[in-house]
């Protein structure tokens, strides 16, 4: 099959008028027009990833962090950006990147992320779309109350990182409406706040915005910007349902090994 009918189907699913303005979304390097054989899903498009997915003979990456946060000033090859531009392009890897949109898709990045989380009653955007079924964001219900601490354990637990980071004035005040808003949202807990959530679940969150965030006495649980890797399964998922529904001529589609997380925490 062409790569340019797996993009359609992303694009189908996750439209780019979902993306924000400015966001670097779409085909990120190769040929659109050349056959695919083999799919790997990730978050992040990183030197690693790269030698993963040549080892794999993968040559469709969907990623869904952009490639390119900052544009090349040259092709010096010494620099390791760069370098991996050409290893892509030498083994005729096509790189696509759905990023804020997959974040807004229904189902999409935010949902999923409100399954994992067990957030199952009552689940709406917390920032809409004018349809109301997109949107940034997801808020909703436990099936039960439960502590602040007790939740930020099973955060921590759910995205298998070493530590969360908790800002909240009573660790044992009891919480069930929830929202959840993968990667930077930390500038969004007043609306979190404002659509009644008792807790929110985000990422990158600012140390002033921490003391802004307890003057207003609300709660928020980052377990750090890594917690969307939860969405690689779930976008293998979504093409190998299309590979059966629509009859794809693929040999594979698996999900990347390796953890792109930065941070180490000691």
């Amino acid at each position: 099959m062409l790569a340019s009918e797996l993009i359609a189907q992303i694009e189908n699913y996750a439209p780019k008028s979902l993306a924000w303005e400015g966001d670097r979304i779409g085909i990120q390097l190769g040929d659109p027009n050349q056959e695919i054989h083999r799919v790997m899903t990730t978050l992040d498009v990183r030197p690693e990833v790269v030698d993963e997915a040549i080892a794999r003979d993968a040559d469709f990456i969907f990623a869904h962090h952009p490639m390119m946060f900052h544009a090349a000033k040259d092709l010096d090859l010494s620099n390791p950006q760069n370098a991996m531009y050409a290893k892509l392009l030498a083994h005729n890897i096509v790189v696509y990147a759905a990023h804020t949109n997959l974040d807004a898709a229904y189902p999409g990045l935010n949902d999923w992320l409100a399954e994992d989380l067990e957030i199952v009653e009552d689940v709406e955007p917390l920032l809409p779309n004018p349809d109301g079924q997109t949107g940034i964001g997801r808020i909703g219900n436990l099936a039960e109350p439960t502590t602040v601490a007790e939740y930020a354990e099973f955060v921590r637990e759910t995205f298998n990182v070493a530590h969360v980071r908790v800002i909240a004035n009573d660790l044992q005040r009891q919480i069930q409406r929830i929202a959840v808003l993968g990667g930077d949202g930390d500038s969004d807990y007043e609306a979190a706040q404002a659509k009644g959530a008792d807790a929110f679940v985000t990422a990158d969150v600012y140390y002033h915005t921490g003391h802004d965030i307890l003057a207003h006495d609300m709660v928020v649980i980052d377990p750090n910007h890594h917690m969307e890797a939860n969405a690689k399964p779930k976008m293998a998922q979504l093409v190998k349902t299309w590979q059966k529904t629509y009859q794809w001529d693929l040999d594979d589609v698996y999900v990347s090994e390796v953890n792109t997380d930065p941070y180490t925490y000691i």
